[in-house]
């Protein structure tokens, strides 16, 4: 097997909170992301682009989450706040990938909302490749129009996922993973 199908047939998420660094350097990061911009894109529309979240900007944007948590949740105690506040802050580069798909006269919605996930997994597989371990993740926060305000989406643009990079504490074991015989049809 290549390394390339090793990395895909091996490859696991690692939580957040087990996630610690160094994380990429500004020049691996911009390695990483140029790969992660190169996915399919009908009609060359970059329908994605791409929020560095890093050192303090990771509790500066905890802070906004846990504001907008405790606004809808007043009953909230502290232990729950810094849990909010601290959503951001595990793995030492977290990136935000925006998906910037609208209506096109001849590219479909769904083909730049899929360009942007594929940009998602793109990033999530250069990182691991490059010795570092990642979790896709949305949460509550990527769909609050107050913390996408704060990160500066236009009002058409979505969160297609926060990609956590990082160094795992530990990687934990493989989950179960579907049936061929269950997701596959052969016609």
């Amino acid at each position: 097997m290549n390394a390339t199908l090793d990395l895909l047939r091996t490859r696991r998420s690692v939580p957040p909170m087990r996630l610690d660094g160094p994380g990429p350097t500004p020049a691996e990061l911009d390695t990483l992301l140029t790969l992660a911009a190169r996915v399919p894109d009908h009609g060359k529309l970059a329908p994605w682009r791409f929020l560095v979240i890093a050192g303090e900007a990771r509790a500066r944007v905890g802070g906004i989450i846990a504001e907008a948590y405790a606004a809808d949740h007043p009953e909230a105690d502290s232990a729950r706040l810094d849990l909010e506040r601290a959503r951001l802050a595990h793995a030492p580069v977290v990136v935000a990938v925006v998906s910037r798909a609208g209506p096109h006269i001849k590219i479909p919605e769904w083909e730049q909302v899929l360009s942007a996930g594929a940009a998602c997994m793109n990033l999530v597989v250069a990182a691991n490749a490059a010795g570092y371990a990642t979790s896709w993740l949305t949460e509550w926060f990527a769909y609050d129009r107050r913390i996408l305000d704060a990160l500066g989406l236009a009002p058409r643009e979505k969160l297609a996922g926060f990609i956590h990079i990082g160094h795992p504490q530990e990687v934990p074991g493989d989950r179960p993973r579907p049936d061929l015989a269950d997701i596959v049809t052969r016609i």
